[in-house]
């Protein structure tokens, strides 16, 4: 069985940072498609951003320039840079990955929320 923990949410400020990290744990035999999803209260969940095939990054529109999205194989970790934080972020936080043997996999969430 796989699990992915996120970890780095939290409060902070408009205009300031945040790191978000997911860590896949068991017996993996690959990841493939790391990303990020959104969901905002009332709202439907949403791609933030996305590693396709080890090394294409796609992003949401709204977080273009602002987030980065990065990888460390080694360690089956993923990360999110959030930047120039806004209030319209303020949302729960997935990780997802394609994980085999399992397929795609879900983290619990974390919980961002940024005060204007």
């Amino acid at each position: 069985q796989v699990q992915l923990v996120e970890s780095g949410g939290g409060l902070v400020q408009a205009g300031g940072s945040l790191r978000l990290s997911c860590a896949a744990s068991g017996s993996i035999f690959s990841i493939n498609n790391m990303g990020w999803y959104r969901q905002a209260p009332g709202k439907q969940r949403e791609l933030v951003a996305v590693i396709i095939s080890g090394s294409s990054k796609n992003y949401a529109d709204s977080v273009k320039g602002r987030f980065t999205i990065s990888r460390d194989n080694g360690k089956n970790t993923w990360y999110l840079q959030m930047n120039s934080l806004k209030p319209e972020d303020t949302a729960v936080y997935y990780c997802n990955a394609y994980v085999r043997p399992y397929g795609s996999s879900w983290g619990q969430g974390t919980q961002v929320t940024v005060s204007s």
